[in-house]
């Protein structure tokens, strides 16, 4: 069995260990995984996609072809809009960050405000705004782009990300920012260490990765002072850093396991 493993071009120097840890795994199922770079005018055809890159328009053109993808476009298309996840998350009565959407500084009447782009990630595209002149300058920067603009809430730079293989729970890690960072992402220097959810919390992002359909993601929520949480955002593609670093496991055995079992299962279906 032969598939296709798409990412971004400067996204495949970067991600090698992960790749080549995801080819061998690959192996391990008999299954052979060939990596292509998103902008390849010519994508062949393959007996599956594990569509690694945020790219909506590609994934659902891809999607056309009638072959699994892991994950499916329109897991893309909601991880990759900020906005249109927290939408979902409401829906599914799960408490999110206080979110609107922006179109002129007259919409912003609270600050300090966390503004960003819908479609930014690994905290670029996203500032605390103390001020009216700072929320201009960031307005003015991302004019081309649809900004929403969240309550700042104060959790001393800590969150949770959650890695999901379908509905299942495969690990989560607590990130606190950098010293004089609201953000805590790993990959701006933040540190990491295991999370444990509880079960109310596993029910959160269950329900979540139900509605989705979803493959592998990550969910991110805001971790509260009184150990309540907040969804923040989903990752699709999700890095696994994080997980490596807290955990020393190999998650990639686990996607490959994941997606060979729903390849045979579909397969005896048929």
């Amino acid at each position: 069995m032969n598939g296709l493993l798409i990412y971004e071009l400067k996204e495949i120097e970067r991600n090698k260990s992960f790749i080549d840890r995801l080819i061998t795994a690959a192996k391990s199922h008999g299954i052979t995984l060939t990596v292509i770079d998103d902008q390849n005018p010519a994508i062949p055809e393959a007996d599956f996609i594990f569509f690694r890159t945020r790219n909506p328009k590609l994934a659902k053109k891809l999607e056309q072809r009638r072959i699994p993808m892991f994950n499916r476009a329109e897991v893309n298309v909601i991880a990759n809009d900020k906005l249109k996840a927290i939408q979902l998350v409401q829906l599914l009565g799960i408490a999110t960050v206080p979110t609107k959407r922006i179109h002129s500084i007259s919409d912003i009447n609270d600050y300090p405000t966390v503004l960003k782009t819908v479609d930014g990630y690994g905290g670029t595209q996203v500032e605390l705004s103390q001020t009216k002149e700072d929320a201009l300058l960031f307005l003015e920067k991302h004019e081309a782009q649809t900004i929403i603009a969240q309550t700042y809430i104060e959790t001393n730079a800590t969150d949770v990300r959650v890695f999901m293989l379908g509905d299942e729970v495969v690990g989560a890690v607590k990130r606190i920012g950098a010293e004089n960072s609201f953000k805590s992402n790993f990959t701006l220097g933040g540190t990491v260490e295991k999370y444990i959810l509880n079960s109310e919390q596993a029910a959160d992002v269950q329900k979540i990765a139900k509605a989705l359909k979803s493959d592998y993601i990550g969910i991110d929520f805001l971790l509260l002072p009184d150990g309540t949480w907040l969804f923040n955002e989903i990752e699709d593609p999700v890095g696994a850093r994080s997980y490596f670093a807290t955990t020393g496991e190999d998650i990639a055995i686990p996607i490959m396991n994941h997606i060979n079992k729903k390849l045979t299962e579909k397969e005896r279906a048929n």
